[in-house]
């Protein structure tokens, strides 16, 4: 039986009779081809990557499980159609906070036709992604206060400005009240972020081998992150991060992705900040 993803912070959403992913309870993601070349891009992607003996074992890890294309029942009702079954990224997790950030300082590319430009360019000049070379697109944070999960309209977070985007990346690590008024206390940060497991550590590998991979280019791709905030057992964070959002994929022929490459060193300096406040035992903000 398949059912709406509880824990999808962006992207096209199955509700309202809409078209958008579905998950099983076998841990897999059906994620509707869009009917344009998009659909088409995406699994060809997948099959290019799923086969190519030039990605390093330990960079695969970083990228969903891909089992092919399938004939489902969509979400909107109007039959089967066509679904990417990929890896259900947050499969396994009971109370797993997660973020979606778009990586690079732009998410046009050559040879796109002016509409989709034209889109392109307003969102990017409207949010940090020009400034910053990343804009967060999505969470969902566990909050320790009251319990529940707290999500931003997605209106809030698309017109996050630097402060904005700071100020989400410190509530995703904190156990203290997500209120607007409130300052993140930050007390994840060092077992999320930090760590020999962690976040900053993982975007470390990528940004090692996307300093010399030109097999792709990753025009709009997105970098997931989730952790768990079930406590008992081991306690155990299984702080992951995920590349996820491959329509818009070119081939690298032979070129570093520098757009990409730029965005993502400017997060990870942003992750390295918090730490770093965080580990001196002072949250001023910066």
């Amino acid at each position: 039986m398949l059912k709406v993803p509880e824990h999808q912070v962006a992207g096209h959403i199955a509700k309202d009779g809409k078209l958008g992913p579905l998950i099983d309870d076998q841990g897999r993601f059906y994620k509707p081809l869009q009917g344009d070349a998009r659909g088409e891009n995406e699994a060809k992607f997948y099959e290019s990557f799923t086969s190519n003996k030039n990605v390093p074992d330990h960079i695969r890890g970083y990228f969903p499980v891909y089992h092919g294309v399938q004939q489902v029942e969509a979400s909107d009702g109007s039959g089967e159609l066509p679904h990417l079954v990929l890896e259900d990224v947050v499969s396994g997790y009971v109370k797993p906070s997660v973020m979606d950030v778009k990586i690079g300082s732009r998410t046009w590319y050559p040879d796109v036709s002016e509409e989709y430009f034209n889109k392109c360019i307003k969102k990017d000049m409207a949010t940090t992604t020009v400034s910053l070379g990343f804009r967060v697109s999505g969470l969902k944070i566990f909050d320790h206060q009251v319990s529940g999960f707290w999500r931003p309209d997605k209106r809030v977070v698309l017109a996050y400005k630097v402060d904005g985007a700071r100020m989400a990346l410190r509530k995703f690590v904190s156990s203290n009240s997500l209120d607007d008024d409130a300052v993140p206390d930050c007390a994840f940060a060092s077992e999320v972020y930090g760590g020999s497991n962690g976040i900053l550590k993982q975007l470390l590998e990528l940004k090692a081998w996307f300093e010399t991979q030109t097999l792709y280019h990753f025009n709009s791709c997105s970098v997931l992150m989730v952790y768990e905030n079930e406590s008992g057992g081991d306690d155990e964070r299984r702080a992951q991060v995920k590349l996820v959002d491959f329509a818009h994929v070119l081939d690298g022929n032979g070129v570093i992705d520098h757009n990409f490459f730029g965005g993502l060193c400017s997060f990870i300096k942003f992750i390295q900040d918090i730490l770093e406040s965080s580990d001196n035992g002072h949250e001023n903000g910066h």
